[in-house]
């Protein structure tokens, strides 16, 4: 696989580790994030014989889903997750989709196809490019005239309780930096202008950037939630003694408690959908 070099430490993270943990609470991460997930294909505009390009696919819900909106169509998942890509090639079998295939590619330098698609889509994955220029190029390349591009990326890390009042439970009075905004991470794409200024001079045009909020789900219960923030946000607890990390802990199983509803423990988030078209 021909990777950019700007890429070789996300390829490290998801081809590893990172992919690993996503496999492995695949169903749990996609919970998080249902209230954005019909809207994001409703948004798409996919028709019954398009051809779709889903950027970093993961696991493959959105691709699959999309490809049951196009029956007489394809979808291609690419990913750098060799493991998640497994899982969504399993899922797809299971579910009976033929019109599906998924690719372990670095979509920002793998020649994707001349003019090969009508609709290309994300959700939460095209954040992640070292070079987002080129990278959004070659995806408009790979649109053919009047094609379609749909992203949902997070607004700003202060916007998103789900991730800063977590990462305030555990910090402890450190002052630990949150991911960099307009870096490659979950807010690479977290400024409008900063979305336009990759976007435009790739070659789409009719860019339009509409706010959204949504819960995100983290549990079932307190303690659901807790095993499952404590897995994802291990290295804020990394460099803390015994009785400080005994601390944060209190702090977050209580932060938990305090957004706990009938319906589990939710917190609020806040994202951008990104539609443009290829000029």
């Amino acid at each position: 696989m021909k990777v950019d070099a700007t890429n070789t430490e996300q390829l490290r993270s998801w081809d590893g580790e990172g992919g690993d943990y996503w496999v492995a609470n695949a169903d749990r991460l996609d919970a998080g994030v249902a209230g954005y997930h019909g809207q994001l294909l409703d948004r798409a505009d996919i028709g019954p014989d398009s051809a779709v390009l889903d950027i970093g696919c993961g696991s493959g819900q959105t691709s699959r889903d999309a490809a049951r909106r196009a029956p007489g169509g394809t979808v291609l998942g690419v990913d750098l997750s060799a493991r998640m890509l497994d899982r969504a090639r399993t899922l797809a079998e299971q579910e009976g989709l033929t019109n599906v295939t998924f690719e372990q590619r670095d979509a920002q330098v793998h020649e994707l196809g001349e003019q090969r698609f009508d609709r290309a889509l994300s959700r939460n994955g095209a954040m992640f490019f070292g070079e987002p220029r080129t990278a959004f190029g070659n995806i408009a390349g790979s649109l053919r005239p009047g094609g379609t591009l749909t992203l949902l990326s997070w607004q700003p890390f202060e916007r998103n309780e789900w991730l800063h009042a977590l990462w305030s439970a555990l910090d402890m009075g450190r002052d630990l930096a949150p991911p960099p905004a307009n870096a490659p991470g979950p807010f690479g794409l977290s400024e409008p202008d900063r979305i336009r200024a990759v976007l435009e001079p790739a070659g789409f045009t009719e860019v339009r950037i509409t706010p959204v909020s949504e819960p995100m789900y983290y549990g079932k219960d307190v303690e659901d939630a807790f095993s499952f923030v404590v897995e994802q946000r291990a290295g804020l607890l990394e460099g803390l003694d015994e009785r400080a990390r005994t601390t944060a802990l209190d702090r977050l199983r209580a932060d938990l408690a305090a957004h706990l509803s009938a319906d589990g423990v939710h917190y609020g988030s806040a994202a951008w959908f990104t539609e443009a078209r290829r000029g």
